[in-house]
């Protein structure tokens, strides 16, 4: 029976601790030879060996590539939730690179010496199998609540779940007799036998037993790897070779672990016996029709949504369906939770366009488009529907030195961005956190710390190359498509998917970075006051101002950020100096940074989202006294617990109204307030906006069709309704402040 799993091939190494650093130099040849996995005895029992756990952590910090393993982990002297944490962690610090064998016990007198507790195959398998539950239950860290258990022989009480491993570790029992084979059906991922314990046709009844047991609980026998520990050549070479051909051919084996610690056998093994027998197989198996064993279990398969046509997702797209160990990790984002039927994760434009015209094919499915997943006006997310994910083009490349000129994918990180642009002295103002996506950002505004010297992020774009609704795939500028160009840069989210952006950057060098917190119990004079000085300040001050609802019993409490382009720290401290009277100051923090240090502020990890934000925003001229008002009656009344202005003016007034789609360029502030109850929100939220130029559409959640209108003008409007009719008539982008093609205009 062959299974159709690619072929792997490993060493199974003696933990010896005579030379402690010869069973390491065994696995750095091992890695050296092409090798695949590099396996370590456990016996804590034995004095002669290396504890197999710190030697497997030792060797994945002196390996990149290969996977290890202990073959087989002795359960009964290591608690089962420790050895989670144990795997997960080492899976994490290696890369994914950790997979774990099990075994049920053997040698029961020296386990109980250790003071391990005896007990008999029988209940020692049993209690490998709660060990398995409770080991998956604790890396399963997206599941809601503790881990009860009341098991014969381990238990959990609240126990918390994580850390999550890098990879879907892989649990290998060395299994033999027909209880401990039932079980590897049922519940394991491998079979880990060694060949010179099992005699002739055990493998067979082997993997039938294993097969019946698979198919007992609803789960495909192909799941299930067969790995095999195997001794020396028998025989000449290419004798050798046939006969581990025919081992993965007719008994299934994908996994040969070769036992030996002679440094020019490992060799061997990995630069000549392993490829020929690869060889030999795939010719066999071409010969044969053998499909490849499929990469997804049948629970994953299960998992599948309604609605998706799950096969004809384009050959070389990634695709992380509902059922995959990384869907907890890219199903939500950082401000939302969902449940997306597939999430695409193309890497190229032409891939974006596969996978766009796959969305295509399944109109009654939402479709998302996701950059960073920072989003609060996008939804980058969805339920049942499909998310192409941009996070694989994230290339930063310098493209003309002389003019500042870089091509920057729209998957790549704003921190990441500051960080290369730090090393040729430049900058690009972005928003005010790290990890946000360039994606999302470079097509709609970008109001970040150097907003009032330099501008909005778009600003700074030269061309953008887009895939439209169609799957076309062009680069526009000022001089190709300009009217598409114009409308990428305020409300690309409408027109087509981002794959590149070509900025134009600053020099930036060493400048001022200003933490200072306020008794802003007297709230409207102090944001009115705040206001005018920020106003009146020189272009090199950009200012951020944050607040919350008033704390019983505390003063209220504003907190400025501000950056000061200029490396003079008296030139600093005097553009800050009129801040500094503005109220009493509860705290201070002054430096000169850069502005990569500053961007690197936040962790570009998986996100787990939950719920929806509700957010609102108003562009202000001014913070009038009647602003104030409104705004200290939204926070004395706990209606929002985040509100946060940003200075805009300067050099964002100095480019055209209509240069661009993004409006409101007259506005010198942009305000955003969070709550939880959108009735009590928008009830003041009526007061502040009746004030306001429009909305900053990033910063404003709601539905309202009004919304529209309210983010671009009706000159504005009018122009995105034609070139929307014309590039996408058919409202295929709809996730962001969807605008309405036209009537009667196509393309």
């Amino acid at each position: 029976m062959d299974y159709g799993h690619p072929l792997q091939f490993g060493v199974f190494i003696t933990p010896a601790n005579a030379q402690p650093q010869a069973p390491v130099a065994l696995a750095r040849r091992a890695e050296a030879s092409g090798l695949d996995l590099v396996t370590f005895q456990d016996h804590p029992y034995q004095p002669a060996f290396l504890d197999t756990w710190t030697l497997l952590s030792y060797v994945a910090a002196q390996t990149e590539r290969i996977h290890l393993a202990p073959n087989v982990l002795n359960l009964p002297l290591r608690p089962p939730m420790v050895v989670a944490r144990a795997a997960a962690s080492l899976d994490l610090l290696s890369g994914g690179r950790f997979d774990l064998g099990l075994g049920s016990g053997a040698f029961w007198d020296a386990i109980e010496g250790m003071g391990g507790r005896r007990l008999t195959p029988g209940q020692a398998v049993s209690a490998l199998e709660e060990a398995i539950g409770l080991i998956r239950q604790v890396w399963d860290a997206a599941s809601r609540g503790g881990i009860f258990e009341g098991g014969e022989y381990y238990e959990a009480h609240g126990a918390k779940r994580g850390p999550r491993p890098a990879h879907d570790i892989p649990l290998w029992l060395g299994a033999y007799k027909p209880r401990m084979l039932a079980l590897t059906g049922r519940a394991a991922d491998g079979w880990l036998p060694s060949h010179g314990y099992l005699k002739p046709g055990d493998l067979a009844a082997g993997n039938k037993r294993i097969d019946d047991a698979a198919a007992g609980v609803g789960r495909d026998p192909h799941e299930i790897r067969r790995l095999l520990n195997i001794g020396g050549p028998q025989g000449d070479t290419a004798g050798w070779i046939e006969q581990l051909g025919r081992l993965s051919l007719d008994d299934g084996i994908g996994t040969f672990i070769l036992a030996t610690d002679a440094a020019g056998t490992i060799q061997a093994f990995g630069e000549e016996i392993a490829p020929a027998v690869r060889e030999f197989v795939a010719r066999e198996r071409a010969q044969r029709g053998t499909a490849a064993a499929s990469t997804r279990s049948q629970t994953a398969l299960a998992a599948r949504r309604p609605g998706i046509a799950y096969g004809d997702v384009p050959a070389g797209v990634h695709a992380i369906e509902p059922g995959d160990f990384d869907y907890p990790d890219v199903q939500s984002t950082y401000m939302r939770g969902g449940e997306p039927g597939i999430v695409l994760q193309p890497d190229s434009p032409q891939q974006v366009a596969q996978a766009l015209a796959f969305a295509r094919a399944h109109p009654s499915a939402p479709l998302a488009v996701r950059s960073g997943g920072h989003g609060i006006s996008g939804r980058s997310t969805n339920d049942g529907g499909i998310v192409i994910d941009l996070r694989r083009l994230n290339t930063i490349e310098v493209i003309d030195e002389d003019r500042r000129l870089v091509r920057v994918g729209p998957g790549a990180r704003w921190m990441q961005v500051a960080a290369v642009l730090a090393g040729h002295g430049w900058a690009l103002s972005s928003g005010d956190y790290g990890a946000v996506g360039v994606g999302g950002l470079a097509t709609a505004g970008g109001i970040g710390w150097l907003a009032r010297e330099h501008g909005l992020t778009i600003d700074h774009v030269r061309a953008v190359e887009v895939v439209l609704a169609d799957g076309t795939i062009t680069r526009v500028d000022a001089a190709s498509d300009p009217e598409l160009f114009w409308a990428m840069r305020g409300a690309g989210a409408n027109m087509g998917i981002a794959t590149s952006f070509e900025f134009e950057v600053d020099e930036v060098g060493p400048l001022g970075f200003a933490q200072l917190a306020f008794d802003a119990s007297e709230t409207a004079g102090f944001l009115v006051e705040w206001g005018r000085l920020v106003h009146d300040a020189p272009r090199e001050l950009t200012s951020f101002l944050i607040m919350g609802p008033r704390r019983l019993g505390h003063p209220q409490v504003a907190q400025m950020l501000a950056v000061v382009d200029t490396p003079e720290p008296d030139d600093i401290i005097a553009v800050l100096q009129p801040f500094a009277r503005l109220a009493p100051l509860l705290d201070q923090q002054v430096q000169l940074t850069s502005y990569a240090q500053i961007m690197a502020n936040a962790d570009i990890g998986p996100q787990h989202g939950a719920g929806e934000p509700l957010a609102r925003s108003a562009q202000l001229d001014a913070l009038t006294p009647a602003v104030a008002s409104a705004v200290t009656g939204m926070l004395d009344a706990g209606d929002s617990y985040f509100f946060q202005i940003r200075s805009t003016g300067g050099a964002v007034a100095d480019v055209p109204e209509d240069a661009t789609a993004y409006a409101h360029r007259q506005a010198s502030f942009s305000a955003v307030a969070f709550g939880a109850d959108a009735s009590r929100l928008d009830e003041h939220w009526r007061r502040i906006a009746a004030h306001s130029r429009g909305v900053y559409l990033s910063f404003d959640s709601t539905l309202r069709p009004e919304r529209i209108g309210e983010a671009f003008p009706p000159g504005h409007l009018q122009r995105l309704r034609a070139i929307k009719a014309r590039v996408d008539p058919d409202g295929v982008f709809s996730d962001n402040f969807a605008i309405p093609p036209e009537e009667g205009v196509t393309g």
